[in-house]
């Protein structure tokens, strides 16, 4: 069992941004921020690495602040009506090391307050990408359903993401997977408490999520023509 990374400062600090988003409280606060979120978060990160590479050798944990795994604090507010400037959570990304952005394939780590959760997958993916993801269903049916009949997999791992309401084009309506075929992202998380998140052994059930999505994450990543 690992150590503690975490603990309920991290939550406290959250709480009090999102009644305070604001830059001047936060630069009066940024000392606290570095303490017992950023810090923590970069030590989580550079911890799970090795653990990552056990699941699959082609996806990367960097714990730099800027250009690694971890998400900055800061919002783009270029293009968004909510002009709050900070985000509310702590979060890092585990993507292929091909990957460029968060739209591609990888795994995720999310805190927030009463909002703690690990996943992975494809997030609003583009057209092509989609497309080689939907083809993939349609070529291997069987064995997108077997990895969603795998018992760790359905107890661990909650399916979520948007959907068409029609059919996409080029695809047979009738398909027998056509409900999937309709999705947009496709992405599986596994939801903790704030308590797990600061207990020593998080790092592991951190983990344990991903290994259970282990089959779906390969499926996707092989769909979009990169090595799981």
């Amino acid at each position: 069992m690992t150590k503690p990374f975490f603990n309920k400062e991290l939550f406290a600090f959250l709480r009090d941004l999102k009644k305070n988003n604001r830059r001047e409280w936060f630069a009066g606060q940024k000392d606290r921020f570095d303490v017992f979120v950023k810090m923590p978060l970069m030590g989580f990160v550079g911890a799970f690495g090795s653990h990552l590479r056990t699941i699959s050798p082609n996806f990367v944990a960097d714990p730099r602040p800027i250009g690694g795994s971890i998400f900055r604090i800061y919002r783009d507010t270029r293009f968004s009506k909510d002009k709050t400037p900070y985000k509310t959570h702590a979060a890092a990304q585990f993507r292929h090391k091909v990957g460029k952005d968060v739209h591609a394939p990888g795994f995720y780590l999310h805190l927030e307050p009463n909002g703690v959760f690990a996943g992975g997958g494809l997030w609003r993916p583009d057209a092509p990408t989609l497309g080689k993801v939907r083809d993939a269903l349609v070529e291997k049916p069987g064995e997108w359903k077997g990895l969603l009949a795998d018992p760790t997999f359905k107890r661990t791992c909650a399916f979520e993401g948007e959907k068409l309401v029609r059919p996409p084009k080029g695809y047979d309506p009738d398909h027998p997977l056509m409900d999937w075929l309709k999705y947009k992202d496709f992405v599986v998380f596994t939801s903790f408490t704030e308590k797990e998140a600061c207990s020593g052994g998080f790092l592991e059930k951190v983990l344990a999520s991903y290994r259970a999505s282990g089959r779906f994450m390969a499926f996707l990543t092989r769909a979009v023509g990169l090595e799981f």
